[in-house]
């Protein structure tokens, strides 16, 4: 398989998955009721100390549940995976690990706010830092792929040299 003669149609495909994450991030972050985001009839909470409720799972780990515990500290890590393994794939001038590791953090900064501001979810620091985590997970993703594409084409190139 040809990657030029293929290029455009993998990079709609990860525009398609892409803007189907997104939609997915913004339901559950925003509106899924099973997720908590119904805050009719409940105290708002905020967390703005780094590491408080990721220790607080980890000490009443079996208090809370492993079921609970893993839904949000690996439901948070979890969710910024594909953006990291995306956002290079779309952008080729923010391939960088750090740069994406800055821009998960700012996309997660940003969701932090708005369920500030809006009272849905609940603001959380400990957030911040496992989506940035998980979005630097994500790109390790990408660049693990990313090298065995490059080595698949370069064995398919030797292969048509050695018949050709």
């Amino acid at each position: 398989m040809n990657y030029k003669k293929h290029k455009k149609g993998y990079r709609m495909a990860a525009w398609l998955l892409f803007g189907l994450y997104l939609i997915l991030m913004v339901y559950f972050l925003f509106f899924a009721e099973s997720m908590g985001r119904n805050s009719v009839g409940r105290e708002y909470h905020y967390n703005l100390q780094s590491f408080k409720e990721i220790r607080r799972y980890l000490t009443y780990y079996e208090t809370i549940g492993p079921f609970t515990v893993f839904l949000n500290l690996g439901g948070n890590i979890l969710a910024f995976v594909p953006f990291g393994l995306f956002f290079p794939l779309l952008s080729r001038k923010n391939r960088g690990f750090w740069k994406v590791a800055l821009i998960s953090f700012e996309v997660s900064l940003l969701v932090e706010l708005i369920q500030l501001v809006t009272r849905v979810g609940s603001c959380d620091v400990d957030d911040m830092i496992l989506n940035t985590l998980g979005g630097m997970i994500g790109h390790l993703c990408f660049k693990i792929l990313f090298l065995w594409h490059k080595m698949e084409l370069k064995g398919a190139a030797n292969e048509e040299k050695s018949t050709g």
